[in-house]
């Protein structure tokens, strides 16, 4: 059994409009990460800045990944690069839309948390005049949109995550995201990897230069019955990316130890991989709450800064 296993999934409720997604996210999301955050979403959305300013000398508590090792090599003495925040910000979307992500909840799918996701982080990049781009991707680049700013970009944006994507009935190959991602994004900018990670091995060297070129914060979705499975009785489980569905027992406990012992491996060498390329992987689970969700990755973004 594959670990992009899964129970087949149930029909799906028709999704919101754009308009009336994006006003209940500025009222439940938006309205409580500014009182929980108090406006401050520098650490989520500029991390360590982008535009490079000046040397100075390594003291203990910075950064190591900000070392200069060329002009440490030079002079024998460690040296830091100091960075300013551009006064314009532009952010770009990689969105995974591959069947795997339709996983989850009848009501709340993994794919729904990508778009409550994109559209909360889109509203927050461009209320301040800041522009956000996307790349929607099921396998195979199913559309470009370009960076704008303004109400109309997000609406714009959402309304192509609420439409069905392209099937493209192959095992997702993320390598293809992040190549387009270095094709398409010219300008040195703050990338959100927003994915499940189901794919084939391979993908880190991609990500690796995405990471070198730009700021990346990647988010991968997750659902609880992706690592441990409910005693349900015989039920039928569908690889999530090719459809190849057979019968198991899953009030058998060792099936379930076994089901849980191969998700465990998957995440561990997820993570792994991520970290081998410099990448911090943030993990947002479908029955988490989005706000909640939001504000622990900003902590853990102001930690790795300290």
């Amino acid at each position: 059994m594959s670990a992009t296993d899964s129970p087949a999934a149930s029909p799906r409720r028709a999704p919101a409009p754009p308009e009336q997604l994006l006003e209940r996210l500025d009222w439940y999301v938006i309205r409580r990460l500014d009182g929980l955050l108090q406006g401050d979403y520098r650490t989520l959305l500029y991390g360590t800045g982008l535009d490079f300013a000046d040397l100075r000398e390594y003291q203990p508590t910075d950064d190591v990944r900000h070392i200069d090792w060329n002009v440490t090599a030079r002079t024998d003495t460690p040296f830091v690069r100091q960075y300013v925040d551009e006064r314009e910000l532009t952010a770009w979307l990689l969105l995974d839309r591959s069947p795997s992500m339709s996983f989850g909840h009848t009501d709340r799918p993994k794919e729904v948390v990508l778009t409550e996701l994109v559209a909360t982080i889109a509203r927050l990049v461009t209320r301040n005049g800041n522009r956000v781009g996307a790349v929607l991707y099921d396998n195979a680049v199913e559309q470009i949109i370009e960076p704008r700013s303004g109400r109309n970009q997000v609406l714009r944006i959402a309304h192509e995550l609420l439409r069905s994507p392209t099937r493209t009935g192959t095992t997702t190959d993320l390598s293809g995201l992040f190549e387009t991602g270095l094709g398409c994004i010219k300008r040195r900018s703050l990338v959100f990897v927003i994915s499940d990670f189901i794919t084939e091995d391979g993908w880190e060297r991609s990500l690796a230069l995405l990471a070198r070129r730009h700021e990346v914060v990647a988010i991968r979705v997750s659902d609880p019955r992706e690592v441990d499975l409910p005693n349900a009785g015989i039920v039928v489980m569908e690889d999530a990316e090719t459809g190849e569905q057979l019968f198991v027992d899953t009030s058998d406990p060792a099936f379930r130890r076994r089901f849980h012992a191969a998700a465990a491996a998957r995440e561990a060498r997820i993570q792994a991989t991520a970290g081998r390329v410099g990448v911090d992987l943030h993990t947002l689970s479908t029955d988490e709450d989005l706000v909640r969700g939001l504000v622990r990755i900003v902590e853990l973004r102001k930690q790795r800064r300290r």
